[in-house]
């Protein structure tokens, strides 16, 4: 199958700068997993309630009626008397959101890892805790991108700063502490292994594609069987 999140992820260093305070990315990645939900097509009831417009991806900041940040790609019921947007590229519309069916999370870590890892793990925690307190029943996916790279660059204005210590020297320990701390916050922690440098021609590929195909693949299924039973 192609996967539409793993494009979306790609396309956010292949080819182009990333810079790591655009917030915009994680969220743009993550709403990418509904249009692989869709497309793989086994939970009748996500499959319908996105072709009927009664379930979409959210576009406000949080859940009406409850407190707390939405995360980077929530899905839940649409605001009775709310019309669905139709985003152009996607077959999942968009909308304000008054129940949490499905919340996302994703994190990059693509350099100085260790140092920041504590706070990266707290976040993740803190945001898979939110989306249980809007709604016990939601399914929590989170998303987590580890360079591998040998070399990366990272940009502050028109500063740059070579990583050092070097991405791949970090990532396995990076990976250890967040499957050993985080795994449990969330009903599928999906990591995403992958190599890119950040500096001209921005050159990127996966570590093991074959194998995180599958972890995916295998994740899109479970969360579409959980969907079934929970909503």
């Amino acid at each position: 199958m192609h996967y539409r999140l793993l494009e979306a992820f790609r396309g956010s260093f292949a080819g182009c700068k990333y810079i790591h305070r655009n917030q915009g990315i994680g969220n743009f990645i993550a709403c990418h997993l509904y249009e692989d939900l869709l497309a793989l097509d086994r939970s009748p009831k996500f499959v319908s309630r996105v072709r009927a417009d009664s379930d979409v991806v959210n576009t406000a900041n949080r859940i009406f009626g409850r407190k707390g940040r939405r995360g980077d790609g929530t899905f839940g019921q649409l605001i009775p008397g709310e019309r669905a947007i139709i985003e152009p590229g996607f077959l999942v519309h968009r909308g304000p959101i008054a129940t949490l069916e499905i919340g996302a999370e994703s994190k990059i870590l693509a350099k100085a890892m260790i140092k920041q890892i504590d706070r990266v793990m707290s976040d993740l925690e803190g945001q898979a805790a939110t989306f249980r307190r809007q709604n016990p029943r939601a399914i929590t996916v989170g998303l987590v991108g580890v360079n591998w790279s040998p070399i990366y660059t990272s940009y502050e204005g028109a500063r740059e700063y070579p990583a050092d210590p070097p991405p791949a020297r970090e990532a396995p320990q990076a990976i250890a502490r967040v499957q050993e701390r985080v795994t449990g916050a969330f009903d599928e922690l999906v990591i995403l292994s992958f190599r890119a440098t950040n500096v001209s021609p921005y050159p990127f590929d996966w570590v093991d594609e074959s194998h995180l195909r599958k972890e995916y693949s295998a994740a899109l299924l479970r969360i579409s069987n959980e969907f079934e039973a929970r909503f």
